[in-house]
């Protein structure tokens, strides 16, 4: 529970309503009740926040009166995220190794770590400080997972990955499988060894059920503050930034190369070993098949352009109607065609003209 004076201190916000309101919860604008904290980023959404049962809405600046008990902020969603942060119930891990769990003798484990039911920590791993591994984790040899870390039940790491501080991986997720690598010699697929690794930096949180492969050599790597959403596969030697952004279901082929800050929206892909640069976004389902220079902003199948794909795409709505003008020519055609045969069959013959 919180106070509306204290929520507007915690977000830096001008508050209009009563100091001592007490907040005991945090809701979407149509289904917050009076205990409610909500929130209207944009215009759309003023006249909801003005019907709403909320007990206090957080608007921007600039936002019309709502009558009512509002905290008017720079950025509503990032007051909305502190919000819901510090309204958040604390989980509780229980520090040390539960009985159940297989730690390697030679494994470094650092101070306050909770090394929960049925973990298994390999040979000469290092787990640092306030590290939390869940039910069913396996942290294969020679791994590195750094202070503050977490881990969520069933997350695999295989042998000699290093994995950053403050990083979360959700439940599913594997970190090192080989990566598909195949030589073909006579109708018959030989398997590449995969020998590298793979390196995550700091802050990185990597949703369920994703995989990242190894490297072939050398590392697989994710740059620090990255955030990767369920469902996502990286291939072995790929390398991503900083501060980007993986939506679910994207595939990022083998040895690409993604520069920082870049956005690839839901179910997108990268061809393996081309190069994104920084800032680019990749809209839903755009697959890009060429390098693409920093800033661009492209989408479709292949990618391109986001502007020139959208007239693709509108000059695509009218192909059935073009396809019906184009069959009424052709019919014209035909007629016009058939109407000089018989003017030519009526002429008389050079001869007859004298």
């Amino acid at each position: 529970m919180l106070r509306l004076d204290e929520i507007a201190r915690l977000v830096g916000g001008k508050l209009d309503g009563p100091p001592d309101l007490v907040i005991t919860g945090a809701a979407p604008v149509d289904q917050a009740g009076p205990g409610d904290i909500t929130f209207a980023a944009e215009k759309r959404y003023f006249e909801a926040a003005r019907t709403s049962a909320a007990a206090c809405v957080i608007v921007p600046e600039d936002a019309p009166e709502l009558e009512r008990p509002t905290i008017r902020v720079a950025s509503p969603r990032l007051a909305w995220a502190q919000v819901l942060e510090a309204l958040a119930p604390k989980p509780q891990h229980p520090v040390g190794i539960h009985e159940s769990a297989v730690v390697a003798e030679d494994a470094r484990i650092g101070k306050n770590v909770s090394i929960q039911a049925n973990v298994v920590v390999g040979p000469r791993a290092v787990i640092g400080d306030g590290v939390v591994l869940c039910p069913g984790v396996f942290v294969g040899a020679d791994c590195v997972i750094g202070d503050g870390s977490l881990l969520y039940p069933n997350v695999t790491v295989m042998d000699r990955v290093t994995i950053g501080k403050s990083v979360i991986i959700h439940a599913g997720a594997v970190i090192g499988s080989d990566g598909f690598g195949y030589v073909t010699v006579n109708g018959t697929h030989r398997k590449v060894p995969h020998i590298g690794t793979v390196l995550i930096e700091d802050n990185v949180e990597i949703g369920a059920n994703v995989t990242v492969d190894r490297g072939v050599c050398g590392a697989t790597r994710i740059g620090r503050g990255t955030k990767i959403d369920n469902l996502v596969q990286i291939g072995h030697n790929v390398e991503i930034g900083e501060d980007c952004l993986v939506v679910a279901m994207s595939g990022i082929a083998g040895s690409a190369r993604i520069g920082n800050r870049v956005t690839l929206a839901g179910q997108s892909g990268v061809a393996g070993h081309l190069t994104v640069g920084d800032g680019c976004v990749v809209a839903a389902r755009g697959l890009v098949a060429r390098d693409l220079a920093p800033n661009s902003f492209v989408s479709g199948f292949p990618a391109r352009p986001h502007r020139e794909n959208m007239r693709v795409i509108a000059a695509t709505h009218k192909l059935p109607e073009a396809l019906e003008s184009l069959a009424a020519l052709k019919r014209q055609l035909t007629q016009l065609q058939e109407r000089l045969e018989r003017l030519e069959e009526d002429l008389p013959a050079p001869g007859e003209l004298r």
